[in-house]
């Protein structure tokens, strides 16, 4: 609130061609390694809306403007986003193709360089009003610290260190969230104690798997007849279970189990006093993400033909050559959905600390995280050897 009362007193402009490289010269003698002239005049014409003068109210004159600080964002494309997390941006050339253009809404917004002493920091507070037109105002920001202090500065505006993006980690970066989806949680993560409406979670204890247990005997077994030995088949401990939840009360469930090209999705139960609800739909749908993250695109499930029209609602078919079966009393038919290719899908040569993380929150740093800032000791090796 301060920084935004103390911007009143400031002036953001795009500073004229002579204006601009004195302002880069002063940057560069505190800020060594700054963009050439020549680079950043490239970037302003793919994108105006990058370089900004900062002036005091009072000393600016719009007839000959005079900057006393810098600075620049770089709206960056999803390519761009994919190199800086990954680490292959380079902030003194940054690629043309890993900007985004003006009417392009950016997947991210880089803090390319913040030059402000004193008061003239407070101007950061009118860097972000220009970069929260309609395309940019819920684009998460991120930067990287060149000083101790701007670290500092960072931190003390509300940056966190680490920054991760669809699934990529970068703990030397500055994140700010400022986007609804950044908020979001998949919607097979969507599960947090005390929420209310519907949500739903992965099962990952035996706890968990005791409401799997218990949902299904109440919809399968005393509702539907379903001998207990054909209900829970073997197949459990084989497979990703989601639960879904009315608030914190246990209300359906759904199982997948994962094939060499296909993913099943299958025991789908929601229980009666929760079937006015969207709750089919939310586990559904949730299966369906859950296994093209996975790289799935051939989801497969056998249908009661009395429910072939709900499974249609998300894609599902029954395909030429189906075949119909019975099993514990009820007919079914095959029918079979081809995705789309998930754009965030986990395979071969992401981020191989997602790979690792818990399944279903492979968009949350886990555990093992954590070891990624520690030095390579290996203290059971060691001591064996010393011994």
């Amino acid at each position: 609130m301060r920084a935004a009362r103390l911007a009143r007193h400031l002036v953001l402009f795009t500073p004229t061609p002579a204006d601009l490289e004195r302002l880069l010269e002063e940057t560069r003698s505190v800020l060594p390694g700054l963009a050439d002239i020549a680079v950043v005049r490239r970037v302003m014409t793919i994108n105006p809306d990058t370089v900004f003068a900062i002036a005091k109210r009072g000393d600016y004159d719009a007839q000959s403007p005079r900057g006393e600080g810098l600075t620049a964002v770089l709206p960056l494309n999803d390519a761009g986003m994919t190199a800086l997390l990954s680490g292959e941006f380079d902030p003194t050339n940054p690629a043309s193709h890993f900007i985004a253009r003006q009417h392009e809404r950016p997947a991210g917004i880089y803090l390319w360089v913040i030059h402000a002493r004193r008061r003239l920091a407070a101007a950061v507070a009118l860097m972000l009003q220009r970069i929260s037109t309609p395309l940019c105002r819920d684009v998460d920001l991120y930067a990287r610290a060149a000083t101790p202090e701007g670290a500092d500065y960072l931190e003390g505006i509300g940056f966190t260190k680490g920054a991760a993006w669809r699934g990529l980690r970068a703990p030397s970066l500055h994140m700010f969230v400022r986007s609804e989806a950044a908020e979001r949680l998949p919607p097979y993560d969507s599960h947090r104690p005390g929420l209310t409406g519907v949500s739903v979670a992965v099962a990952r204890s035996f706890e968990d798997l005791s409401r799997v247990i218990a949902l299904r005997a109440v919809v399968y077994m005393a509702e539907q007849a379903c001998p207990y030995e054909e209900e829970f088949d073997g197949n459990d401990l084989s497979a990703t279970h989601l639960i879904g939840y009315v608030g914190d009360e246990p209300a359906g469930c759904l199982r997948i189990r994962f094939f060499a090209d296909f993913a099943k999705i299958e025991r789908l139960a929601v229980r009666a006093e929760y079937r006015n609800t969207r709750m089919a739909f939310a586990l559904v749908r949730a299966g369906i993400e859950l296994a093209r993250v996975k790289g799935y695109r051939r989801l497969y499930g056998h249908a009661q033909k009395r429910l072939v029209g709900f499974w249609s609602r998300f894609g599902f078919r029954v395909f030429e050559g189906a075949q119909e079966l019975v099993f514990s009393d009820f007919d079914y038919v095959e029918m079979l959905m081809e995705a789309e290719p998930h754009p965030e899908a986990i395979g071969i040569g992401v981020d191989p600390y997602v790979i690792i993380r818990p399944e279903g929150r492979w968009h949350k740093a886990g555990a093992l995280d954590r070891s990624r800032g520690r030095a390579v000791t290996r203290p059971s090796v060691d001591q064996q050897a010393a011994r």
